[in-house]
């Protein structure tokens, strides 16, 4: 197994593994395949007559994820009696779910909103300023602008707002003011040092100044949000009735559009939230995986009125 497979640990898995509900006949869709982590989960529980449909817009995860998925594979295909379910992947950002799969057709989906491990690990990704790479931050590196782009092309103006409402981040305008007189800027650790002699932390023990910018970045670059409501919106047609949808989020914009959308379609007879409050991590697998820290899990249940509007 590749070394970035090997080290990979999935958030929240077995309450993951819990709220989908996994049937061995049934068939399940990973929306954030990444590390294949989870994937592998809903895999080591369906059986010969299941399926398992998988996204990722990052051709390198997605490569990875595949290796691991074949291995997987290919030992349950090993044991005796047993076949192996089927698997397909798509190369395709989850908010084009509904160009691949059939209304009424799925009876559960799965999406992890956070930055994996390989893109997080990897400096020549740039989502990271533990170590210096290129201002990328694209999770599909095909296509579309990079983070380098934003930061020396966007006006002062258009940065300040981006940092704010991305970010959260009160002193956006001091941040982008800075950003503007850096200009040319064409690394991540040059970003780093520029937001935090901006902004520096206001007391011990605070993120790093420069975190709240490289989230702003992130999702402008990929159009998470917009890629997240997209997303909400398809899912409850894609759903067989009591199909579940379970998301995993780690900042509260992402949170947001998660509550909300399930407690408005609650309200419309579309959902039974089965998460009154977020789930999160308990103190051991926080000490495992740190990272953990901030996830926030929010499931619910198709009702059969889903599509009855």
């Amino acid at each position: 197994m590749t070394e970035p497979q090997a080290r990979h640990v999935p958030v929240l898995f077995q309450e993951v593994m819990d709220f989908l509900n996994v049937r061995p006949e049934g068939t399940y869709v990973d929306c954030t395949l990444g590390l294949a982590g989870h994937a592998e989960g809903i895999l080591r529980r369906l059986g010969s007559a299941g399926r398992l449909i998988g996204f990722d817009r990052d051709p390198e995860a997605l490569q990875l994820a595949a290796e691991r998925i074949d291995q997987v594979r290919t030992e349950l295909g090993s044991q005796a009696s047993r076949m192996a379910p089927q698997i397909e992947l798509v190369a395709e950002a989850f908010s084009r779910i509904g160009e691949h799969i059939a209304p009424e057709s799925v009876d559960g989906i799965l999406a992890d909103f956070g930055v994996s491990s390989l893109q997080l690990d990897a400096a020549r990704r740039g989502f990271s300023f533990q170590a210096d790479g290129p201002l990328d931050m694209r999770m599909d590196t095909r296509s579309g602008p990079t983070a380098d782009q934003v930061v020396n092309e966007m006006s002062e103006h258009e940065l300040a707002n981006l940092i704010y409402e991305y970010g959260e981040e009160r002193r956006s305008r001091r941040i982008a003011r800075a950003i503007v007189q850096g200009r040319p800027i064409v690394s991540t650790a040059q970003l780093a040092r520029i937001a935090a002699s901006a902004a520096p932390p206001m007391k011990f023990g605070q993120i790093h100044p420069a975190t709240r910018t490289f989230q702003a970045l992130r999702i402008h670059v990929n159009r998470e949000l917009d890629e997240i409501r997209d997303l909400f919106e398809a899912a409850p047609r894609l759903l067989k009735p009591s199909g579940r949808f379970v998301v995993i989020s780690f900042h509260s914009l992402e949170d947001r559009i998660a509550k909300d959308s399930f407690r408005n379609g609650a309200r419309q007879g579309c959902w039974s939230i089965l998460t009154k409050k977020p789930v999160t991590a308990g103190e051991e697998e926080i000490e495992r995986n740190p990272r953990s820290r901030s996830a926030k899990l929010r499931a619910a249940e198709r009702q059969p009125l889903a599509l009855g509007h």
